[in-house]
């Protein structure tokens, strides 16, 4: 072998090492999302952390709301690091698909970052079976950033792990300033998040990230019905306001007498909280079809009346939203009519955001 051709196997030979070393991922430490903070519980420090009612109520609500509780709609974890690089692992509760919805918004992880004093969007993680391991970015400029990720809206946890470089921080996201309380929703599908592409479209957590206050998601798909007992325990929640959207459910139960034993019980528990109550926008499939106005759901009638009764009694703090407000007249912002896609969801929170900053007085 002649010179050159040794040094120009040596050459190969370091290259393809260099490749090997190129190839190999880069070494991870990981931390229970437990030990940072975690937004969007109502009930803190309950035995099932990713668990949206508190243990006792499993003996207490409908079987399938306490079912649909575990869903993780409205979880999110918040913590800072200065990792170049963020991975996730997460162990779903079950396999769960749904025909009109992506599956990144059932069981996918959605994360957003703080810049400039506002939440961006910055990458989703893909579900791929029960048992996930995404990176979620990397090749980040090293820094302190808070992060914010949202948990699976249609699906329950048993496991979650944030991965970042073994020399990078990670750490709890600082507190709430003191006195902040969170808003409370309290609905159907529509408001635990069907069918919104990724976690972070639901519209309780656009309004939480527009508002810059925390959100506690109480939606229940399909079961957002109104029973005094979910009545009894949305009271115990210190909110800064409550926004009760559950009539697209309410079909075939009394609704004026369960909206009015829900404004008791939050005007005794809460005299001072402003409540919204918000109507169905109806089946966006009917303009389509008619060429004219969706006809107007009875329970909307029914929210009215129950409304109009209750006003004098709550000096200014209760307010109702027409539920034809609530989306655009072109029926292009939902999967199937009743469904808001991400468009549905971002005109919903436009209608709302008024709504809300003139109930907290800003």
């Amino acid at each position: 072998m002649t010179a050159w051709e040794a040094l120009f196997l040596l050459a190969a030979v370091l290259t393809a090492a260099g490749a090997c070393r190129a190839q190999q991922p880069a070494e991870i430490r990981w931390v229970d999302a437990a030990r940072l903070t975690m937004e969007g519980q109502g009930w803190p420090g309950e035995t099932r952390p990713f668990r949206r009612l508190p243990d006792r109520a499993e003996k207490v609500v409908p079987e399938k709301v306490w079912e649909l509780s575990g869903n993780c709609a409205g979880l999110a974890v918040r913590f800072v690091t200065d990792s170049p690089e963020v991975r996730v692992r997460w162990t779903l509760a079950a396999p769960f698909r749904m025909n009109h919805m992506p599956e990144t918004g059932i069981s996918g992880v959605d994360l957003y970052v703080r810049r400039d004093g506002q939440w961006r969007w910055m990458a989703v993680g893909r579900p791929d079976g029960v048992d996930n391991d995404r990176t979620l970015v990397s090749g980040l400029e090293r820094q302190r950033r808070e992060m914010l990720l949202y948990l699976p809206l249609y699906n329950g946890l048993t496991r979650l792990e944030i991965g970042v470089h073994p020399d990078s921080v990670i750490e709890p996201a600082p507190a709430w300033p003191d006195g902040t309380k969170p808003m409370v929703f309290y609905g159907t599908s529509i408001v635990q998040g069907g069918c919104a592409s990724r976690p972070g479209m639901a519209y309780p957590a656009i309004l939480g990230r527009r508002l810059g206050l925390p959100a506690v998601n109480l939606g229940f798909s399909g079961n957002g019905r109104t029973e005094p007992e979910v009545a009894d325990l949305l009271a115990e929640l210190d909110a800064a306001v409550f926004v009760i959207d559950p009539l697209p459910n309410m079909g075939g139960v009394p609704v004026e007498e369960r909206i009015a034993y829900l404004l008791d019980v939050l005007r005794r528990r809460h005299p001072a909280t402003p409540v919204i109550l918000v109507e169905s926008f109806g089946n966006r499939g009917e303009p389509a079809r008619s060429g004219g106005l969706p006809e107007e759901p009875a329970v909307n009638r029914a929210m009215r009346s129950a409304y109009l009764k209750a006003k004098p009694q709550w000096g200014g703090l209760l307010t109702l939203v027409n539920g034809s407000a609530l989306l655009g007249e072109d029926c292009e912002d939902t999967v199937d009519g009743v469904h808001p896609t991400d468009l549905g969801f971002h005109r919903m929170a436009d209608a709302l955001e008024p709504v809300i900053r003139k109930a907290l007085g800003r």
